[in-house]
């Protein structure tokens, strides 16, 4: 038996090739390397575009080095007369091929699911797309900010600056993408396993935004028709009005608001810092309430629908704040958590590098970088007993494994001087 089989890493002896850049993709590819999966990265010969904004060393970045430990780099200009011969020889070596080109490049250069399906029996491939593959908007482009428009996702999350939306940060449709991707793969080497055939695994940045947005991705039409009517006439008219997007938000809240946002579902301003709490069932609410030292007599009613009840909850709304704010987020957090309440602090990114709670689970680690130095990233987000997961070691610079590669799928020494010469990849020595 192989060591590959006897592995603790899941993904030990799968092999991935990874044509993508930004974000899903190259996070998915960290994902299935952390798992043991080995990697190759295909680049562009200058290197992956998140490679030059402000390098920590050269080729090094803040933004590369979250998303793409444990890879081979591979430069290759994929629109070379030769590249066909070298793309081919990637996906005859591949399990997983990783793709998330602009609308319409994959088709023109022989990378399609559909004709890599019926050149690669048991090739998996998986592909990001903006919009996804049909539709009116199949072929435009799109990144996080847009899609986070698009998709509805950006109004959900009720951000707002200079009176302007604002996108969630930093880029949850991209990596909320990024893990669905991973699933998918997944799944489709485990079929595999039973029927011998590959698969075709399709993601969107679209439909991993609107799943971000779950909660309000339902619409009993009996129930809800009447008030989602009147509340997109109540929209158009503002619109037509000029009204600024400030207004057309809270109307949109105004519509879907429901008791639990205002008063036992939310961030808090303390005394000193911001706390978020959750009160998931009567009991929490209650329990919270009476922390507070107040009583909500809605908790023992079925319906609290209606003028008499906006009024209430305008009313208790304004007295929970108060009592909140006049103490400090320490008092508050160890009041609740007595009585079972959930509830934090709301901390800062920053914070995070000496959170206790982190550190003790291993959602933080020290990468001993050759380039860059010690630095701290963040672990792989599942765990799998016997260390099935675990960060990678760092990537090699662009190019510096590229005769490796090369030769591990299936070019002899003269062949790859004669695709170095000719400008279809390069050594490190001669790249960044």
């Amino acid at each position: 038996m192989s060591s590959e089989s006897t592995s603790s890493k899941p993904f030990a002896g799968i092999r991935v090739v990874e044509f993508g850049q930004f974000v899903a993709v190259p996070y998915c590819g960290q994902l299935l390397a952390d798992g043991g999966a080995d990697v190759i990265k295909v680049e562009a010969l200058i290197g992956d575009s998140s490679r030059h904004i402000l390098p920590l060393a050269p080729g090094e970045t803040r933004i590369f080095l979250a998303r793409n430990r444990g890879k081979r780099p591979l430069p290759l200009a994929l629109k070379h007369e030769q590249a066909g011969a070298v793309i081919d020889a990637l996906l005859h070596w591949a399990d997983v091929a990783l793709m998330n080109f602009r609308p319409g490049l994959a088709q023109s250069i022989g990378l399609d699911g559909t004709t890599l399906k019926r050149r690669f029996a048991r090739l998996v491939t998986a592909t990001v797309t903006p919009f996804g593959h049909e539709g009116p908007d199949a072929d435009l482009a799109g990144m996080d900010i847009v899609v986070q428009a698009r998709s509805g996702l950006m109004a959900a999350q009720g951000r707002i600056v200079d009176a302007r939306p604002a996108p969630g940060e930093p880029v949850p449709a991209d990596y909320m993408c990024a893990m669905t991707l991973g699933f998918g793969i997944a799944s489709a080497l485990f079929r595999r396993e039973r029927t011998g055939e590959g698969g075709a695994v399709d993601v969107s940045l679209m439909h991993a935004a609107m799943a971000l947005a779950n909660n309000q991705m339902v619409f009993p039409h009996a129930h809800d028709e009447e008030r989602r009517r009147a509340a997109l006439d109540e929209l158009s008219a503002l619109r037509a009005g000029g009204a600024p997007y400030p207004e057309q938000l809270a109307a949109m809240q105004k519509a879907v608001m429901r008791p639990i946002t205002r008063i036992y579902y939310r961030t808090f301003e303390c005394a000193d810092k911001a706390i978020a709490v959750a009160c998931g069932s009567v009991k929490l609410r209650k329990n919270f309430i009476a922390a507070l030292g107040l009583h909500d007599e809605s908790l023992d009613v079925a319906d609290v629908s209606g003028p008499k009840w906006d009024a209430h909850f305008a009313q208790l709304q304004e007295r929970v704040e108060q009592a909140i704010c006049c103490r400090s987020a320490a008092h508050w957090l160890k009041t609740l958590a007595a009585v079972g309440v959930p509830v934090s602090e709301v901390k800062m990114p920053l914070e995070m590098f000496d959170d206790e709670q982190a550190l003790a689970n291993g959602m933080l680690y020290v990468q001993k970088h050759p380039r860059v130095g010690p630095i701290t990233l963040l672990g792989t987000p599942v765990k799998l007993d016997d260390d099935g997961f675990a960060p990678a070691l760092p990537t090699a610079p662009l190019g510096a494994e590229t005769r490796t590669i090369l030769s591990d799928i299936g070019f002899d020494g003269g062949k790859i001087d004669e695709l170095i010469a000719c400008g279809l990849t390069k050594e490190a020595d001669n790249v960044l």
